[in-house]
């Protein structure tokens, strides 16, 4: 077990390092992504130029659909992270639910060991009380005189 004192030691630190490598990581692909919607959003502007001609050429309308495909792709991405996010946050509140759990199958298992002394305890406290009752009797003054009548 670990010392309560005991900083980057146990599994606790371990859990708090990998949280804290996973949360470096998803703001990484946010930055990511949103600068991607961003990059891909402006350079589709500028090809969307409004010209006087009432035609684009093929390039400017393939740039077009490209830059919007990688918009979409990068939406794509971020509604995969809040998914994740939501799992995750889901899974951890199960992981603390069933910790909860364990400790109060301990306490009851706890309780359950005490109660099972205690009534170990009375039943010897009962099983020796009734041996004296029954020495007293057979040895009373009483008894002895039903039997010789």
């Amino acid at each position: 077990m670990s010392k309560a004192g005991g900083a980057g030691s146990g599994p606790t630190a371990a859990a708090a390092a990998a949280a804290a490598q996973k949360q470096k990581t998803l703001l990484q692909r946010v930055d990511a992504d949103v600068a991607n919607i961003v990059d891909n959003f402006s350079l589709l502007i500028n090809v969307a130029r409004v010209n006087d001609p009432p035609f684009r050429n093929s390039q400017e309308a393939f740039q077009m659909e490209m830059r919007a495909a990688r918009m979409v792709q990068a939406a794509d991405s971020l509604l995969k992270l809040v998914s994740e996010l939501k799992q995750t946050a889901i899974f951890s509140g199960f992981a603390s639910l069933n910790e909860n759990v364990d400790r109060r199958i301990e306490v009851f298992n706890q309780q359950a060991e005490n109660t099972e002394k205690l009534l170990e305890r009375i039943a010897e406290q009962a099983a020796a009380s009734l041996k004296e009752l029954e020495t007293h009797y057979y040895s009373s003054v009483a008894r002895t005189h039903q039997l010789d009548a």
